[in-house]
């Protein structure tokens, strides 16, 4: 048995984030930017294409809903130690990581939980059906092409967890003539990573595949003193190793048959404390640790029938290996198979209707799990978007029938309007619902299989302005959620099954209510980022605000590239946070960056994270890295 952590609420003072908004604003508006590419594009750049909007490609441009667009010179150039990062800085969610890079990571997109956001990976649904949530510690930045997001509920596309959005992450896909490209650095901490890859496409076949290998040392992740009494002097370092690979095959034009597989291996050590006969009492000096194997298998065929008519097929497995703890070791395995059929009809120039079916079965295996059963989802989703001079519609419905709590209808509704040539209003509408996950609902001496789902409804109004390569956005959304999904600590039986000292409620609801502001520009060789996000999160029955968000967080960036050399910061500003039994102060870090390409396929590259040696407290009692220096290499054949 292992020592387990709260996560009460406390109440803390906002009226920081009062003073923060006017200056946070200013310096956005001074700011400006390509609000939705991260970067700038110039006037005769393809325009970049999403899919994650509609679940059909679309121009960034002409998206209703706000998405992100994280691509892959932002990943490759960004300095950032991990995709949470990466995700942090660029699309403003808040991170909570029981350490520094390798160790488990949360994530709160739009205020919401981690359990309610979905997370995809070349289109599959990833994660772990028993915690409900994605482990982005197993993913490596790598092995990613780009990443989309969109914030905001989505549920009537993508159904169950998509409260706060979802997030898209797609790797290599084979382009053009053979390309090669590696990458080596080594860093404090005894830290080595090395990647390399091989990707390009011919006589109707593409392919792409990559290795990578990620070490370090790390530092103790839990502080002294700790609450619990888990402390353990020793490293809690990680070792982490990915293997990607994609092969398509187009026998004719418009129609694509693909294959593609991921599989990734993650062994880190953490601290915690142990419960052992014959006397059972606290224990925290085994080695702790975690070994995760995730795998993502998939196959997919893509093709236009008609002119007006595209359809797509996946059918795809997503597996979750656990095996976690000290002197003894507890194993879970979640597989997750998904069938989906989707179709894209022209139903007029500019119109376009989107229908689909998607089956997903979930099943769980493990000693606590011991009869748990296996749970189907059956999803029925239609989709429209269509343009109408100055004015753009979307609109989604989508049905979902669960063997294990029921049916439910959401959908969303979303208008734009252009203003001008440079200036566009957006507003949204939607519902949407969060699954309970296995641990919820059969988890012995916590799980209550008659648990709710939590169902909400948002609203949300943004404003975006664009004029050559500078742009700005601002977005304001309110989201009411009810049927919380809690831990109620009643060991009375009250409410809590006779004999649990505590369970899985619907203990309480949320009202969460926001602004994001996004920016960059380009002077010639300088380009200028920022973002801003600003939360209020709270349970309305307690009034108490939700624990661990961060009532603002603020990413600033400058890159200069001169010709073959660049340099380049970032200020990530996190606020304070309440957080189990008393706040946590904020705080910010400095990354710096600078590389030199001295021939057209190599680049000299270093890093200097957490530059002022900042003590960054992540969650309660847990610790990041301190200041830590990277040197690397980097080639590609096809020249950087």
């Amino acid at each position: 048995m292992t020592a387990s952590t709260s996560h009460a609420c406390t109440r803390t003072p906002t009226h920081a984030a009062a003073r923060v908004l006017p200056r946070a604003i200013a310096l956005t508006l001074l700011t400006p930017a390509a609000v939705l590419p991260v970067m700038a594009q110039s006037p005769d750049a393809l325009q970049p294409v999403i899919v994650v909007g509609t679940r059909e490609a679309q121009p960034l441009k002409d998206s209703v809903a706000d998405v992100v667009l994280i691509d892959n010179q932002t990943l490759r150039d960004s300095g950032a130690d991990s995709v949470e990062d990466v995700l942090r800085r660029h699309a403003g969610l808040q991170i909570t990581r029981t350490g520094g890079p390798g160790q488990s990571s949360g994530y709160l997109l739009r205020g919401t939980g981690t359990s309610s956001t979905v997370v995809m990976v070349d289109g599959v649904r990833v994660g772990s059906a028993s915690l409900g949530q994605a482990a982005f510690e197993s993913m490596s930045l790598a092995d990613i092409d780009h990443i989309e997001v969109l914030r905001g509920p989505a549920s009537g596309l993508y159904g169950a967890d998509a409260v706060g959005g979802v997030i898209q992450i797609f790797t290599t896909r084979g382009r053009g003539p053979l390309n090669l490209t590696a990458d080596a650095a080594v860093g404090d901490y005894r830290s080595r990573q090395g990647h390399i890859g091989l990707s390009g496409a011919r006589d109707g076949v593409d392919y792409a595949a990559s290795l990578s290998r990620e070490t370090s040392r790390g530092v103790s992740a839990v502080r002294p003193n700790d609450q619990y009494g888990n402390y353990n002097p020793d490293a809690d370092g990680f070792r982490r190793t990915v293997v990607t690979a994609r092969v398509g095959f187009t026998p004719v034009q418009g129609h694509r048959i693909g294959v593609s597989a991921t599989q990734s291996r993650l062994n880190n050590q953490y601290d915690s404390s142990e419960y052992l006969a014959p006397d059972f009492l606290a224990d925290n000096t085994p080695d702790f640790r975690n070994h995760l194997e995730t795998r993502q298998v998939s196959v997919d065929y893509r093709g236009a029938l008609t002119a007006q008519w595209t359809t797509s097929l996946q059918l795809a497995r997503n597996t979750d290996d656990t095996r976690s703890g000290g002197t003894v070791l507890a194993r879970y395995v979640t597989d997750r198979d998904q069938f989906t059929w989707q179709n894209a009809v022209q139903l007029a120039p500019g119109q376009q209707a989107v229908l689909g079916y998607e089956r997903v079965a979930e099943t769980v295996e493990g000693e606590v799990y011991a009869g748990a059963p296996k749970r189907t989802n059956n999803g029925y989703f239609a989709g429209y978007t269509g343009a109408f001079g100055a004015a753009s519609v979307e609109a989604s419905v989508r049905s979902d029938d669960n063997s294990a709590y029921g049916t439910h209808t959401t959908g969303g509704l979303g208008a734009s309007y252009a203003l001008g040539p440079t200036l566009k209003l957006r507003a949204l509408a939607g519902t949407s619902f969060r699954a309970p996950t296995f641990n919820d609902l059969y988890y012995p001496g916590y799980g209550v299989a008659t648990i709710k789902p939590e169902q909400g409804r948002s609203m949300e109004l943004g404003l975006t302005w664009t004029s050559g390569a500078s742009s700005a956005s601002a977005t304001a959304y309110r989201n009411k959620v009810r049927n919380l999904i809690g831990y109620d600590p009643d060991g009375t039986g009250t409410t809590c099954p006779d004999g649990y000292f505590g369970c899985a409620s619907n203990t309480s609801r949320a009202l969460i209510k926001g602004v994001s502001l996004l920016g960059s520009h380009r002077w010639g060789d300088l380009s200028l980022r920022a973002t801003v996000d600003f939360l209020d999160a709270r349970d309305t029955q307690t009034g108490d605000r939700l624990a661990r968000r961060a009532a603002h967080q603020e990413s600033l960036s400058a890159d200069y590239t001169p010709g073959v050399w660049s340099v380049g910061a970032t200020l990530t500003d996190v606020g304070a946070r309440p957080d189990i039994t008393e706040p946590l102060g904020g705080y910010a870090v400095l990354d710096l960056r600078a590389s030199w390409r001295f021939l057209p396929q190599w680049r000299l590259e270093t890093r200097l994270l957490n530059a002022t040696d900042r003590d960054v407290q992540p969650v309660r009692d847990y610790q990041g890295l301190g200041r830590q220096v990277w040197v690397g290499l980097r080639y590609d054949m096809q020249g950087l």
